[in-house]
């Protein structure tokens, strides 16, 4: 089965470059900047990525970041990312960078953009990787709206959204209705995490206030059953990104996801892995849970794909061609 499902061309529209960095990449940057014996070994590096709770989750990104601290650093780790995602035949990515944590070491997000586009270019006859600037509600809107605005001078660089990720548990969304507002008047698709370490009320502030495209997450819309309802009847788009949850402490075990209850309710809703090096996931490794936890069957991670492309901010064209080559693979795969 994992043969299939590797076979299977896949998308991705939640994936945090940051957290998707292959392990052998970090620890090259580690020894670039002299931390080895801080860290210990690349096995103690991958300890590292075990996490208490939510909160102990974002505290070891942080740390992982502070070895981020040259342009030339995101060209790396962006053709790395990039040649991992081809490996694993996806084909079509939508993923969040953080520029303002960066703002640290003194790193513009304009420059920030345009050296993570030249790793991706390396391998973009491959993968395409369009870019979704995650504002990091930790630093509040005012901040929020002017990396906004200085990346909507690089947006020509594939940079097709917004969301706000970090600590949803401390800071709702609201505050930023004038940010969402507008980015949607320059152009740009939104997303937010939303339910995912707070309650259904945040997925309800991301679309009243927000107005988002799509709900990073969202998890928790399983304990309203309005909440469920508007979902299903509006189709607006769920991220979910089960291992992650699980990994993170917001479900106790893939049991208690609710993706299945999302997928037999008709919700919109696909599959993701967030942040996978940090999760030690993949799309397969997802998939395979479902089938063999979930009881979903083939049928129903193509079903899951095809909402994945349906859901994505790329033309129409783009997206025919997405389903046309995944339903000639899976034509393939089930004659064999």
């Amino acid at each position: 089965m994992k043969v299939k499902l590797h076979q299977l061309p896949k998308v991705e529209l939640h994936l945090h470059l940051e957290g998707a960095i292959p392990l052998p990449a970090l620890w090259r940057l580690i020894e670039k900047y002299d931390a080895v014996s801080e860290v210990g070994s690349l096995t103690q590096l991958e300890q590292r990525f075990q996490y208490r709770d939510f909160p102990h989750f974002i505290e070891t990104w942080l740390w992982k970041n502070t070895f981020l601290r040259e342009y030339e650093d995101f060209t790396f780790i962006a053709s790395q990312v990039a040649e991992d995602l081809a490996a694993q035949n996806i084909v079509y990515v939508e993923a969040f960078y953080s520029p303002g944590d960066f703002a640290r070491q003194g790193l513009e997000p304009q420059q920030l953009t345009a050296a993570i586009r030249k790793g991706l270019a390396v391998h973009a006859d491959k993968v395409t990787v369009n870019l979704v600037a995650d504002l990091i509600r930790d630093f509040g809107p005012e901040q929020g709206m002017t990396w906004l605005k200085q990346i909507d001078q690089v947006k020509d660089l594939g940079v097709i959204g917004i969301g706000i990720g970090g600590s949803e548990h401390q800071f709702p969304p609201e505050p930023y209705e004038a940010v969402y507002q507008k980015a949607r008047e320059l152009g740009f698709r939104t997303s937010a995490h939303a339910g995912e370490a707070a309650g259904a009320e945040s997925i309800w502030g991301a679309i009243r206030n927000l107005q988002v495209d799509r709900i990073g997450h969202g998890v928790r819309a399983i304990d309203d059953p309005t909440l469920l309802d508007h979902l299903r009847e509006k189709q607006i788009p769920i991220e979910a990104c089960p291992i992650s949850n699980v990994r993170t402490g917001v479900v106790a075990n893939i049991n208690q996801h609710p993706i299945r209850q999302f997928y037999d309710q008709g919700l919109l809703v696909s599959v993701n892995t967030d942040d996978p090096k940090m999760f030690n996931t993949s799309l397969v490794k997802e998939y395979t849970l479902l089938i063999e936890k979930l009881g979903f069957s083939l049928d129903d991670i193509v079903a899951l794909i095809k909402n994945g492309i349906q859901s994505a901010w790329c033309d129409d064209q783009r997206k025919s061609e997405l389903i046309t080559a995944l339903e000639s693979m899976e034509n393939g795969i089930k004659d064999n």
